[in-house]
């Protein structure tokens, strides 16, 4: 496998979130992720209920291949990062275990700097350094 330092790629991961530029955004993409890596989200817990009412026991929301995964990175900078309200941050906790990275990250509100919310990434690497499989747990 690929060396790979573990705090750079949270750092390099949590960018590709944050990007203004969609060329740039689509270029860390392609860098980051293997050409069929998943990003697999637990949803929020009120997506979880509704699915829970209807018999799904454990919910899960997906985007595979770098068009997918591009969508879902731009209408999340869409969605919490354009209009200047908040960003994204890793933590400083990355580790790297048997082609593993799990790290925090944060949501922080950009006019005061407070963190209103994050998550846990457990990114599953491919021999050549490349996320395979992405599962994120925003609010652990």
């Amino acid at each position: 496998m690929t060396a790979t330092n573990p705090q750079d790629l949270a750092a390099r991961y949590i960018a590709q979130w944050t990007e203004p530029d969609a060329t740039r955004r689509r270029t860390a993409i392609e860098s980051l992720w293997a050409e069929d890596g998943t990003h697999i989200l637990q949803p929020p817990a009120e997506i979880r209920e509704i699915a829970a009412g209807l018999g799904f026991d454990h919910p899960t929301l997906r985007a595979q291949g770098y068009d997918a995964i591009e969508t879902r990175v731009t209408r999340s900078y869409e969605q919490f990062v354009e209009k200047g309200e908040f960003t994204f941050r890793p933590g400083t906790d990355a580790v790297l275990l048997d082609g593993l990275v799990q790290f925090r990250w944060d949501t922080v509100a950009v006019g005061s700097g407070e963190v209103v919310g994050g998550g846990l990434e457990i990114l599953v690497l491919d021999a050549d350094g490349r996320i395979r499989t992405d599962y994120m747990f925003p609010g652990a």
